[in-house]
């Protein structure tokens, strides 16, 4: 009943995902990232995860509009603006008033008749913002999401028009940023596990890799046009979370020979600070207005026009 509504949005794919379960000693034993060029370090050489590998993975939209906006800690703001959404008052964090409850989203979503455009759309809505806060965006809890999404969903015509992929990536690459520095803290023996070191020995004495694992699959049509996108050299923005995309430093991941790659561009380290709590009131547009400017140039830095000889 919501199916070509939800495909209007650019969230039709991931929403058909499901619950996604990590395996744990593989992921840790994969800890072994650079975040000045956000690659993981491998006996074949630098490998990373890409654009091009969350648009095949999640399916989302990466050739639109930065995801950025304002950060209003306010109640005010949550109230009218999950009115506005919602068409009642929010469920919040007992710890801060930016983030809505997961629960009382999901309880909506679930109690709503379908039987008309304006239920479909809020039912549609509600699923976006639960994917955001559970799949996309996730954090160490995924019982409540940031209210700072809301604003972009308002206009339903409008939500297919932001980039959601590279604002995914952005996220990732700040957690992995965050997890590599954490992994250069003590650590007690009985962390490492014999399943982590035994992922790690075989990373190491690694010899093979698909740099081109997705040739041969069938690309949905309304995805064909952001996956020309995919190999960009730019910086990916998410409100406050902004990291490059340096599809430069894994060339052979997109088909191109590499090269020695240039001295990659990195954000300065205050900005890995940033965290969305206390008081805020914040636009992102006009604090990353330079970064947002480079987003929108980013047809110019793809690898066809840097190195145009593919291997």
């Amino acid at each position: 009943m919501v199916e070509n509504c939800l495909c209007s949005t650019g969230f039709y794919h991931v929403s058909r995902i499901g619950f996604i379960k990590g395996f744990y000693p593989l992921l840790a034993a994969l800890v072994r990232w650079r975040p000045e060029t956000h690659t993981f370090v491998l006996p074949v050489g630098e490998v990373t995860v890409t654009l091009e590998d969350v648009a095949q993975t999640f399916g989302l939209l990466i050739d639109g509009e930065p995801v950025s906006g304002w950060t209003d800690s306010s109640g005010d703001f949550l109230q009218s603006q999950s009115i506005a959404i919602f068409g009642r008052e929010p469920v919040v964090s007992s710890s801060s008033k930016s983030f809505t409850k997961m629960g009382w989203v999901r309880g909506i979503r679930d109690a709503e008749p379908l039987d008309t455009e304006k239920s479909i759309k809020r039912y549609v809505i509600c699923q976006i913002f639960y994917l955001l806060g559970s799949t996309q965006f996730t954090d160490k809890s995924t019982a409540y999401a940031h209210a700072k999404y809301l604003p972009l969903l308002r206009d339903f015509e409008w939500i297919h028009t932001y980039s959601w992929g590279s604002a995914c990536l952005a996220h990732l690459y700040r957690a992995l940023c965050h997890a590599s520095r954490w992994s250069q803290s003590y650590r007690s023996s009985a962390w490492l596990s014999k399943t982590i070191a035994i992922f790690r020995q075989e990373i190491d004495y690694m010899d093979e890799f698909v740099w081109r694992p997705y040739e041969g699959l069938i690309i949905p049509d309304e995805l064909h046009g952001h996956f020309e996108v995919c190999d960009i050299v730019v910086l990916l923005v998410s409100f406050e979370c902004v990291e490059w995309h340096h599809a430069n430093q894994v060339m052979r991941q997109f088909g191109y020979a590499q090269p020695p790659p240039p001295v990659a561009r990195d954000v300065p380290s205050r900005e890995y600070c940033i965290t969305l709590r206390g008081i805020q009131l914040y636009d992102w547009t006009v604090l990353h207005g330079g970064w947002i400017e480079e987003w929108g140039n980013r047809r110019n830095t793809q690898l066809q026009y840097l190195h145009p000889l593919p291997t």
